[in-house]
């Protein structure tokens, strides 16, 4: 039989809180995987950063800005989540390598991409791909019994070299009596004897299978588990189906991965035929990136002759393109390259010139942008985009508070970054920005004084004259010198090309920034009502996630259980043709969150598109009501119930093996965990998969409450400025017993999506395992690797705007950097099991889990009895997901003593 059942920032000091950049969508409309405080940049990440705040000096969520004075508070920028998919499939949270993705440059465009501009070094950087586990440091973990808190280190078991063993036969007693056999071996006649042997083997295989995890490979893991026949007969029954679906499993994914090798390799020969085309060119890079995931060394791949000529070929006409000025294939060309070699930064200045670049096409020229968009789109034989529609997306309006003293403020403020940036790089990046701006045709347009050439050439041989009195300056630049600069380009700009003040300063800020780090940047007076709705915890709407179509339609990904729009029977794959009777055709994810969001309290009507039984469009009208919409970040196996509790918790009732999903760490997130916890204590739990995969993070006290239910005692995390001194740290705090898990064995899931607080929680869980405090191990794929802090500063004089630095950095108890620091070998959290999955499988797995969460619901509101509905069981029925599969039967192989144990038991009665 199957084992299975197919049924920061800183409020007080020192607890910091940090935004939720990729998020399934915001309740109140936003794009799907974004908060409500998302903008315009960047244009095709997997979401990026987008932080809250909170006066460190009042627990209050938010600060009137009217009664604030000097403050500053401490927030935790999210880096994006980027993960290469080969398909032409858009999803939330996961950045899909498809022709759309870089045809539609802008944020809004996309239901993966929002934040304020982070510099172009951001776009397309996937945090990595894991590392090989061989010759990793001996770890020592430990058995705990439900009942007593016994340590046994598994190692003293099965002994790893340079671990001391102590006597087995008094641990061997220990584990007998923690599996409630000692009265047999103790008291009991001879015949009790056979059973106490067969334990003690059983018990020796577990502590094995555990052990092989530890630092092992997948196939270590499969070569202890089959070997339990050996172990004893009845675990064998008890596992067998597990086992032999996993191995069917894996064997499967290979022979998947060895057909997409020769489909793609034979689709990118197909494409290197066409010679120097840039879109055949593009496609093969896609092809390429696709080809580089699956091939089993990335290094053999990328040395092959055809891969050769296809990057340099590429970085030619990459660069031809950029000469000519066809800026958005050259920037399409980069960003794939440089998703090839994506540790390497080999494209960072060229990708860095053409984003910028392209997002001030996108700011200050929409309609222009819109049509290169739609250029590209023909060229590649598809349909052109709807018209774009211009309502409510006017740069006037956007930067009319924007100033350059506010500019100048924030500039001063960056002595305070962890790196040490020297204020002259800080200006010349500025510099460049402008520069940019001066030297792109399109915006002559705009600004018409850089129709006049004569009057452009002399504005860059200002910025040429400035830029190289900071180049030659040997003394380190003054406050005074950063308002000379400004001054001297004011001067320029007003005797020249006469470009509007406010856009000057704001390319001028933008650039300067872009000189720090990717969470480092100026939050304009535009981006400041979304940035600050985030930090109050509330988003205001109708709930409802939502993203573009291929057809760029508005189309609803889900509605948010307990919303508005699920009341009223809003369904996924609706698409809102209008808002308030105005049409949304040619709209942008921004310009639909901003008519759909609102006051409290106040209606709007959407008008949805939605196939009947015939299969025939149908139009119907939602009449609904905003309101305050809670994001629950607590998730379970299946969903039973409109309530945010109304879950199975389990993925293995029989076992008692529990599973908790967490999409973020908000306020409420402890409590929504605790109340799971608790649930599962009453049935009996026996182990944990705690799954944190495209977690993006969230607020730091709550990753530290966290982690406290599973750690007891000792350091969680500290911070370290730029000079190496701890500024803060946080260790593990005293939680109720009820719900502390340090007494089961517990099963971390990981992957290039968990950042931040996420790795916040894995790191500490990994270092006190390590430590053999406690019996856990991480599965999946090295993490994102964000671990900075961001400090977040008002700047005097101007209420409407705020800066974002980047001060510290985090370190684990193990003195382990999280954060990916530019060159870095090493970053984020590295699982014990490293388990892949192919782009297919994972897109799969997210598609599958995304649309079972939710109860299909009819247009009244009430939930649809019977309906089909997604069964999350197929996520290890059917192997798509093997990383969830390897830490089920991980688990299992932990509570086979006690399934023996029971067996015995019962057989005795």
């Amino acid at each position: 039989m199957s084992p299975r059942s197919t049924t920061a920032w800183k409020s007080e000091a020192p607890t910091w809180m940090t935004e939720d950049a990729t998020k399934p969508s915001s309740a109140s409309g936003t794009p799907a995987g974004l908060p409500a405080d998302c903008s315009r940049w960047p244009p095709w990440d997997a979401g990026a950063s987008n932080s809250t705040w909170r006066s460190s000096r009042s627990p209050a969520r938010s600060p009137h800005w009217s009664s604030l004075s000097v403050w500053s508070a401490h927030c935790e920028s999210l880096a994006p989540v980027p993960v290469k998919f080969a398909n032409n499939q858009r999803l939330q949270r996961v950045m899909v390598l498809s022709q759309a993705d870089f045809e539609g440059l802008r944020t809004d465009d996309h239901p993966i991409s929002c934040g304020f501009r982070e510099p172009a070094t951001q776009m397309f950087s996937p945090p990595g791909r894991g590392v090989d586990q061989t010759g990793r440091d001996v770890r020592r973990r430990v058995v705990r019994s439900t009942y007593e808190r016994r340590r046994i280190p598994s190692a003293s078991i099965t002994p790893k070299p340079g671990v001391s063993m102590a006597s087995n036969r008094s641990q061997w007693k220990t584990l007998l009596l923690l599996v409630g056999l000692a009265p047999s071996i103790l008291a009991g006649p001879s015949i009790a004897q056979p059973q106490a042997e067969a334990a003690a083997t059983i018990e020796t295989w577990s502590g094995q299978v555990w052990h092989s995890a530890d630092g092992g490979s997948e196939q270590d893991l499969l070569a202890k588990l089959e070997s339990i026949t050996q172990a004893d007969p009845r675990a064998a029954e008890y596992l067998q189906k597990s086992i032999e679906e996993f191995k069917a499993h894996l064997a499967k994914r290979e022979q998947k991965r060895a057909e997409s090798i020769e489909k793609a390799s034979a689709e990118l020969d197909e494409f290197l035929a066409k010679g120097d085309d840039p879109i055949a060119l593009s496609e093969a890079l896609r092809v390429g990136n696709e080809l580089e995931m699956l091939m089993p060394s990335r290094d053999e791949f990328l040395s092959q002759p055809r891969v050769v000529q296809l990057v340099n070929t590429s970085e030619r006409v990459a660069r031809d393109a950029a000469d000519k000025g066809d800026w958005l294939i050259a920037s399409e060309l980069y960003a794939r390259l440089d998703l090839l070699f994506e540790n390497e930064d080999r494209y960072k200045d060229e990708r860095r010139d053409l984003d910028m670049r392209l997002i001030q096409i996108s700011t200050y020229s929409p309609r222009t942008f819109a049509e290169m968009r739609n250029n590209r789109r023909v060229a590649a034989g598809e349909e052109p985009f709807p018209e774009y529609n211009p309502i409510g997306d006017s740069w006037e309006t956007k930067l009319a508070n924007v100033r350059m003293l506010t500019v100048l403020q924030a500039i001063t403020r960056t002595y305070n970054h962890v790196d040490d940036i020297p204020l002259s790089n800080v200006l010349i990046s500025g510099l460049d920005a402008v520069e940019t701006l001066a030297k792109t045709p399109e915006l002559a347009g705009v600004f018409t004084g850089l129709a006049d050439e004569k009057a452009r050439a002399a504005f860059l041989v200002e910025i040429d004259a400035i830029r190289a009195r900071l180049v030659d300056r040997a003394q380190p630049v003054t406050r005074h010198d950063i308002y000379n600069v400004a001054d001297s380009l004011l001067r320029a700009n007003a005797t020249t090309v006469a470009i509007p003040d406010s856009a000057l300063a704001h390319e001028f800020g933008n650039g300067a920034m872009g000189a720090l780090d990717p969470y480092s940047q100026i939050i304009w007076p535009d981006e400041l009502a979304r940035f600050e709705r985030a930090t109050r915890g509330e988003f205001v709407g109708v709930g409802i996630s939502i993203q573009m179509d291929e057809a760029q339609n508005i189309m609803v990904v889900t509605p948010l259980e307990g919303s508005p729009a699920q009341r009223a029977g809003v369904r996924p794959d609706d698409l809102i043709k209008k808002v308030n009777g105005q049409s949304t055709v040619g709209f942008t994810l921004d310009q639909a969150v901003d008519v759909i969001t609102g006051p409290k309290g106040t209606s709007v009507t959407l008008t949805i598109e939605r196939r009947d039984e015939n299969d025939q469009p149908t139009s119907v009208d939602f009449d609904l009501v905003r309101q305050v919409i809670e994001l629950p970040t607590v998730k379970g196996w299946e969903k039973t119930g409109v309530g945010d509790d109304d879950w199975n918790w389990f993925v293995d009732p029989e076992a008692g093996l529990g599973y908790i999903r967490l999409t973020g760490f908000s306020e409420k997130t402890t409590a929504e965990f605790d109340r799971a916890v608790r649930a599962m204590r009453v049935q009996g739990l026996n182990g944990l998969v705690l799954d944190l995969r495209f977690n993006p993070g969230g607020l730091l006290d709550q990753a530290v409450e966290i982690a406290s239910r599973f750690v007891n005692n000792g350091l969680i995390v500290r911070t370290e400025d730029g000079a190496g001194r701890t500024r803060d740290q946080q260790s593990a705090r005293r939680v109720p017993d009820a719900v502390n898990l340090s007494d089961i064995p517990v099963v971390v899931l990981i992957n290039e999506g968990s950042a931040s607080a996420s790795e916040i929680v894995s790191g500490a869980i990994q270092a006190h395992a390590e430590e053999g405090k406690i019996r856990a191990l991480l599965v999946g794929r090295r993490s994102f690797g964000k671990g900075s802090v961001q400090n977040v500063f008002p700047i005097p004089g101007d209420e409407n705007t705020l800066m974002k630095l980047t001060t510290q950095y985090y370190k684990l108890r193990t003195n382990h950097m999280i954060h990916r620091r530019p060159g870095a070998t090493e970053w984020g959290i590295s699982p014990d099991l490293t388990v892949d999955m192919l782009p297919d499988q994972e897109m799969e797995a997210l598609l599958l889990r995304r649309d079972a969460d939710v109860l299909p619901m009819d247009q009244d509101g009430k939930v649809i009895a019977n309906a089909d509905r997604p069964d999350p069981d197929r996520l290890l029925d059917e192997g798509m997901d093997l990383q969830l599969q390897a830490a089920v039967i991980l688990l299992q192989s932990q509570e086979a003593p006690a399934v023996v144990s029971r067996m015995s038991q019962n057989a005795g009665g």
